[in-house]
């Protein structure tokens, strides 16, 4: 009988969630001379992970369990075998869970891997193209019945045998794995062919809301009405409401109260303060309230949550 490969599994809440930023970009940590990577990643359901985007490209194959993922206002069942993939200027998330939790291996990669998404032609742009069109009309998914998936799975497998990629060798296995996975998903989405005015609308519409994402940073333990965040960026509230949630795919709101949880996360687990000591650090006045909404997002109170991160501190400090 055939054995099933071993992978080396980590848990992606404790890996991802500490690396997204104030403006919820996750920023992985690659190396500077070969920025490529792959992780196999247990997801579940006490271990939320704001949605975020990132500035590398992503590739997920789903081991085992199934998710609906949401990919800015849109959502997608992925299930065991599918592939999902994600370019570097959408908000995205586990929006709920089909199953108790989710196995997945990722292949993380940033575009200069290939010579970059800013050229304007170019053979290594059409290498890049799934990633360049993600546009509203953007499937995002490869079904595990197209049989695609599967072999992807084959090349980030062998990309993970080679990485880290310190030898000339390792970095010419693992481009020529990459360019082969491409190469496949280019086939595949043929029919959304674009031109990189899609990625750049999108980036735009970052851009024009760092200032918030910053406001954001320095001020989430003070009260910020959705007026406010229109002021900061020079919109007119209704505007505003229907402009951030294209760009981010969830209304300011609900991205505060997770901006605002994963920030008590961090206190309940690094620090001796009393759940209202944290509740009102990050902004919540109401200590009721603060439970409830760590509960809706985390799935697990606050005193549960430090609980497990250390046996015996959190009657202490409650």
């Amino acid at each position: 009988m055939r054995r099933s490969p071993r992978y080396p599994w980590e848990d992606a809440h404790s890996v991802i969630e500490p690396q997204i930023t104030a403006d919820s970009v996750h920023v992985w940590p690659f190396t500077p001379e070969f920025p490529a990577d792959v992780r196999f990643l247990r997801f579940a359901p006490k271990g939320e992970i704001r949605m975020n985007r990132h500035e590398y490209f992503e590739l997920l194959y789903v081991f085992s369990g199934a998710v609906t993922y949401q990919v800015q206002d849109r959502t997608y069942r992925v299930g065991p075998g599918d592939l999902f993939l994600i370019g570097s200027t959408l908000m995205h998330g586990i929006q709920r869970f089909e199953t108790p939790g989710m196995k997945a291996g990722v292949l993380y990669f940033m575009p200069e891997l290939l010579g970059g998404h800013e050229a304007a032609s170019g053979e290594e742009v059409e290498y890049l193209m799934p990633f360049l069109v993600q546009d509203e009309t953007f499937p995002h998914l490869v079904p595990a019945s197209t049989g695609i998936p599967k072999q992807i799975l084959d090349l980030i497998v062998r990309t993970h045998r080679d990485l880290p990629a310190k030898t000339n060798r390792a970095r010419l296995s693992v481009r020529t794995y990459l360019r082969m996975m491409l190469v496949l998903l280019v086939n595949y989405f043929s029919a959304w062919r674009g031109s990189e005015e899609i990625f750049e609308r999108q980036q735009k519409g970052l851009d024009k809301l760092k200032p918030l994402f910053t406001h954001i940073d320095a001020h989430y333990g003070d009260t910020i009405s959705v007026e406010d965040a229109a002021a900061v960026v020079h919109m007119s509230k209704s505007t505003f409401m229907r402009f951030f949630k294209e760009v981010t795919g969830q209304s300011f709101v609900g991205y505060l109260n997770r901006f605002r949880i994963a920030k008590a996360e961090a206190l309940l687990a690094e620090t001796d303060l009393s759940m209202l000591e944290v509740s009102q650090r990050v902004g919540f006045c109401d200590q009721s309230y603060f439970g409830l909404m760590f509960r809706n997002i985390v799935q697990i109170t606050p005193r549960e949550y430090r609980q497990r991160l250390s046996p015996g501190r959190a009657d202490l400090l409650s």
